[in-house]
């Protein structure tokens, strides 16, 4: 399901919606990355960052991004914030790496550590625990990178690089209370919140995985089916104000 195809319609519908909430010329761009078992880490990081600097190069201005994601998508999201914040990258003073980091970062049910027993099946969840660390390893291509935040961003507990790593309007988490994921993204809320990042949390009560992306495909009413795209975009607009004549983007990993 990671194709940008497969969330076309997801895109067109939140594209009309920041339209709606004042965006003069809103713009998505979709990376189209390498699926496992097709190839491994860091393939897909590689890629991420490509694309992000891709649109720095056309935005200008960093903050005008919203970076985005669900699932896998979302994980790779903060994988690439942890990348653009880390303390030894080469070439770049702290100044100059804040300057590069996006507004705001908006994610949809990420999935913050790979493998861990605190990913466990729910009742009401579709994803199945046991699956998704068959895939976490393979993607991980080592039990060693697993322990690498860049492969797993959740194992990451030093409060300072997550500081560093916070667009400069925060975060926005969105999920489901019965998913998958859920304890590991409280967890990983709580320590950004410790270490003074603003983050904005949608917990929706007995909702699945991704499910403003769910929602959209299967509800039944179109209220119900954007509800998810109209709250995200509410987080977006009291981080990034609409700027009339200018290109506001949004990088979205799925």
């Amino acid at each position: 399901m990671g194709s940008s195809y497969f969330y076309l319609e997801f895109l067109l519908a939140w594209l009309e919606i920041l339209q709606k909430a004042g965006y003069h010329n809103p713009a998505i761009f979709a990376l189209e990355y390498t699926l496992v078992p097709d190839q491994i880490y860091p393939l897909q990081l590689q890629q991420n960052v490509a694309g992000y600097e891709h649109l720095c190069s056309i935005i200008k201005d960093p903050g005008r991004i919203c970076l985005a994601g669900d699932s896998a998508g979302a994980t790779l999201q903060l994988s690439l914030l942890l990348y653009l914040s880390k303390a030894s990258f080469p070439g770049r003073e702290s100044e100059e790496q804040q300057q590069r980091m996006p507004g705001f970062a908006t994610l949809i049910s990420p999935w913050p550590t790979l493998v861990t027993p605190k990913n466990r099946d729910t009742p009401s969840d579709y994803l199945n625990a046991e699956s998704l660390h068959l895939y976490g390893r393979q993607y991980a291509g080592s039990t060693s990178n697993l322990k690498d935040p860049l492969v797993s961003p959740g194992v990451c507990k030093d409060g300072e690089w997550w500081t560093r790593a916070s667009p400069s309007g925060g975060f926005c988490f969105m999920y489901g209370s019965e998913e998958v994921f859920g304890p590991e993204v409280r967890d990983l809320i709580a320590l950004l919140r410790r270490n003074g990042c603003a983050v904005r949390v949608r917990e929706e009560p007995g909702q699945v995985h991704a499910w403003p992306v769910v929602s959209l495909f299967l509800a039944n009413t179109l209220g119900e089916r954007t509800k998810g795209l109209r709250d995200l975009t509410k987080m977006v607009r009291e981080v990034i104000e609409p700027v009339g004549g200018l290109v506001d983007g949004v990088e979205a990993g799925s």
